[in-house]
């Protein structure tokens, strides 16, 4: 994933749990698919505009076919601070 995300956007991951990885400026993350392990997922920020999800997605789904992997759009997410701690609300 790491190489599919910086071929695509040249962003690198920032953080990694559990079946999620974080790109630096956190505008998308990747959700890993449990069933089938060259499948991934996309949630964008509800902020993200149509615009830019399309950008994102054409490049993801492009450089994933060259790997032989598949990026699928799957919704949106926000953030929420709750003291030390950060929620992922998927919708």
């Amino acid at each position: 994933m790491r190489s599919i995300l910086k071929d695509a956007t040249v962003l690198d991951v920032s953080y990694a749990y559990d079946d999620l990885v974080f790109p630096d400026n956190t505008v998308f993350i990747i959700q890993f698919d449990d069933s089938n392990a060259t499948n991934f997922f996309c949630h964008f920020q509800e902020e993200c505009g149509l615009d830019d999800r399309k950008l994102i997605m054409d490049s993801l789904e492009s450089i994933s076919k060259k790997q032989h992997c598949s990026v699928i759009q799957k919704g949106s997410f926000r953030l929420e601070q709750k003291g030390e701690e950060v929620e992922i609300h998927f919708s």
